[in-house]
């Protein structure tokens, strides 16, 4: 039997169509410019030419234009990889403009709030009357690494970034203070007034970052995507390492300190379900300063615990709390 041979045409018009379908399945499964790019040199496609680039460049990154709407997210799907990184994004945002106000008094510049979904404003903040030469130190050099940490994130999502939603700090302590006991229904917590107040705050804050990174970490599929989050992740427990020695030492003269960070980790625990994983830093006796299991390994929380424990609610919830309008992004609705 003779086969007929292709002509030239016929094999181009094949190599198009290869070209083409590459370049669709690569860009259906990018979230972003740095995903597509990423993902054609490992299909070692990176030389395909111009025919290749208008087909990526035809099709917007799902992230930007995806069959759900922005802000909708299929819980029957593991997360993508920028829905990851922009849920950390909205937290990275809040702890930048919590501690960049403990410090300067002011924010994060409008240049690095703009983006994806409601951008909102920020309620509360000023600079904190430090006392302490020494703690005001760390919190300089955390807030310096806040704002690097919004800078990154945002410049690894490129146009697929969130912006900054609307976020209390005033308010929203108030009520975490209500809730873990430390002030009456009607009292106000100003965690700017003094360095205690301004460390149980960031206490809050702190040990809920690295447990979302580490609950993170398993959902993250690139590679460049996961060491990021590595390093994003040592960075915040460091910061909790900071903030926990330094308020267990500030404990030593004033022992009441120690029950207060418990009520605070007892309050957290009471809203991201039934486990009891959190910890305080221990006592006058014995301290507790690095929270881990009986292996000695960080426990994690899902992206629902996270927004249970921001949101200041136990329930499913897509606001609250800290985000009184909610978060901005695919992964947005509390546990």
């Amino acid at each position: 039997m003779i086969y007929p041979r292709h002509s030239m045409t016929n094999d181009r018009s094949a190599t198009m169509f290869e070209k083409k379908f590459i370049a669709d399945a690569i860009t259906r499964s990018a979230e972003t410019e740095l995903d597509r790019r990423r993902l054609f040199a490992m299909a070692g496609v990176g030389s395909l030419g111009a025919a290749a680039a208008v087909f990526v460049s035809s099709e917007p990154a799902r992230a930007e234009t995806g069959a759900a709407k922005w802000g909708d997210e299929d819980d029957s799907k593991a997360p993508s990889d920028a829905s990851i990184l922009n849920f950390a994004l909205n937290l990275e945002y809040l702890e930048a403009e919590f501690y960049l106000r403990a410090v300067t008094g002011v924010g994060l510049a409008d240049g690095m709030t703009t983006g994806r979904g409601n951008r909102g404003q920020v309620s509360g903040g000023r600079a904190v009357p430090f006392q302490s030469p020494l703690i005001k130190k760390y919190a300089q050099e955390i807030a310096a690494d806040e704002k690097a940490h919004v800078a990154f994130l945002r410049s690894a999502l490129g146009s697929a970034a969130v912006s900054r939603p609307a976020i209390s700090l005033d308010a929203s302590f108030s009520a975490a203070a209500t809730a873990a006991g430390l002030i009456q229904p009607g009292q106000v917590f100003d965690p700017y007034a003094n360095e205690i107040n301004f460390l149980l705050a960031a206490f809050i804050f702190e040990d809920v970052g690295v447990t979302a990174y580490k609950g993170a970490a398993g959902f993250i599929q690139n590679k460049t995507y996961l060491d990021a989050a590595a390093g994003l992740l040592a960075v915040e427990a460091y910061h909790a390492g900071v903030i926990r020695t330094t308020l267990y030492a500030q404990g030593v003269a004033t022992p009441a300190l120690y029950g207060s960070v418990q009520k605070i980790s007892d309050a957290r625990d009471s809203l991201d379900g039934p486990t009891d994983d959190d910890q305080g830093i221990g006592t006058a006796a014995v301290a507790n300063l690095v929270p881990t299991d009986s292996n000695s390994l960080a426990f994690s929380r899902s992206t629902g615990q996270v927004l249970n424990v921001v949101y200041l609610n136990p329930g499913r919830v897509n606001s609250g709390g800290f985000f009184p309008n909610g978060v901005n992004g695919r992964i947005h609705t509390s546990a």
